[in-house]
């Protein structure tokens, strides 16, 4: 640990410098820490409020068999008229629940498609509306997503949840070595009392608690990120880390492509060929001979000429069912195939994270850990402004700069090596960092000023 590396005076200034850095983020970034866990609770808590409220669309009692998809996917052209193209069809998975025939429509703007829920059994509609992703969800939960993502700001607003994300797991190992610097002190200093002392106790023991969530959610989050999101990507496509996808091209030279794996939130509804809705039952039947055998799935026709159908499984729970391929519009032999087996190991780790942010990965019991997370999240951060609050009056910290001055010349090296490689590979905290050093300046100058002045 630092104890062991640094002498005394080069280990109180790495002391002083990681407590007045994490008092920052504290105050600074905390707030959008806080609404980030908050809005994230929200989201993961409410599919089966979803499910409850839109039943009337999704869901159906079983009346004999189900008629052939492609008289589903007539239905909804039906009731849709020729205008709009196809976007995908999401099957029946179960024998209580609707088909989706989604549509492109550009209005909607990115990532969002109209999907015409039907009744697989009568061929009548039961629902019309935007739905939003590989994830399917629908408006009520859309709304959510979005808020936490960039608290319906648009574009501008991704940053705050950039911001929170770049920080957090900074936060939160930099608390664990400051306790771990204090930890024998306090031992020493016996049973814990007054308010303040209590107040530390409990930050501490919950900041530990939550200490890998922070990190794993930090980690995550940061890949579906504006700017650090597109460093990621651009590292994990030169190291051939990427999601396989399935290859589309029906020309001898086609070859797979890599996928992003936040495919689901920025996918665009683009123009399909028109097919015969007969094709539909026979994508479906080479896809399912050729092994996709999730309940889950979406077809996809081709998207021009020259190029196939895709049906791909969506199942993101455990066991995770994503498997692909692609078959060919004339004779519907499969063109090509991808298998989660044969994934590359951090295309699947990538998965699982993304998964597990999201709630889906182990169902219910990943709803309740992210949940308990979030909340505990919340709590973490007020007693952290309730530690602040009531000492403030006691005494002032030395700013960052006193910390600077009494670094080591290799120490000074070494942090501003390490600050502008992260302020490179995470750019929103490059500029906060800046900004925080202007504070600490600031800061510095105004307790200066006030000495010369008492003089």
């Amino acid at each position: 640990m630092t104890s062991e590396i640094l002498p005394a005076g080069g280990r109180g200034a790495v002391v002083q410098m990681l407590r007045r850095l994490h008092f920052y983020i504290g105050l600074f970034v905390g707030p959008f820490i806080f609404l980030a866990a908050l809005t994230g609770t929200a989201y993961v808590l409410t599919p089966q409020l979803e499910n409850a409220w839109y039943a009337g669309a999704l869901f159906v009692t079983p009346q004999g068999d189900a008629q052939p998809l492609s008289r589903q996917v007539e239905a909804a052209r039906r009731y849709v008229g020729p205008a709009e193209p196809f976007y995908a069809v999401r099957p029946a998975p179960g024998p209580q629940d609707t088909t989706r025939v989604q549509f492109a429509d550009p209005k909607l703007g990115a990532s969002r498609s109209r999907a015409v829920f039907i009744n697989p059994y009568t061929l009548t509609v039961t629902g019309d509306m935007p739905v939003y992703g590989t994830s399917g969800i629908l408006p009520l939960r859309t709304w959510l997503d979005e808020f936490h993502r960039s608290l319906q700001l648009g574009v501008f607003g991704r940053n705050y949840s950039e911001l929170a994300a770049s920080w957090m797991w900074v936060a939160a190992v930099g608390g664990m070595l400051l306790w771990w610097q204090t930890r024998v002190k306090k031992r020493r200093n016996g049973p814990v009392r007054g308010a303040k002392a209590r107040t530390r106790h409990w930050h501490i023991v919950l900041g530990l608690t939550l200490l890998v969530g922070m990190v794993f959610f930090s980690a995550t989050g940061l890949t579906w990120s504006r700017w650090a999101g597109g460093n990621i990507d651009t590292l994990r496509n030169e190291l051939g880390w990427m999601t396989p996808q399935v290859s589309t091209s029906l020309t001898a030279d086609g070859t797979p492509t890599p996928i992003d794996p936040h495919a689901m939130h920025h996918m665009q509804g683009g123009m399909v060929m028109a097919v015969p809705v007969q094709d539909w039952d026979k994508v479906l039947a080479a896809a399912r001979q050729a092994g996709i055998s999730a309940n889950k799935i979406e077809i996809r026709p081709p998207k021009k000429m020259g190029t196939a159908w895709t049906v791909t499984e969506i199942n993101r729970a455990w066991p995770t069912q994503v498997d692909a391929v692609s078959v060919n519009p004339v004779n519907f032999r499969i063109v090509d195939a991808v298998h989660f087996a044969n994934f590359p190991l951090v295309a699947k780790l990538t998965r699982w994270g993304i998964d597990a942010h999201m709630g889906i990965l182990f169902g219910l019991a990943n709803q309740i850990l992210l949940a308990v997370f979030g909340l505990g999240l919340c709590v973490l951060i007020a007693l952290g402004y309730r530690q602040w609050w009531l000492r403030r009056p006691a005494r002032s910290e030395q700013p960052l700069s006193a910390a600077w001055s009494a670094l080591p010349g290799g120490l000074r090296i070494a942090v501003v090596v390490c600050a502008l490689a992260l302020g490179y590979c995470l750019p929103v905290m490059g500029v906060s960092l800046v900004a925080f050093l202007a504070v600490d300046m600031l800061r510095s100058y105004l307790g200066r000023s006030r000495w010369v002045l008492s003089e």
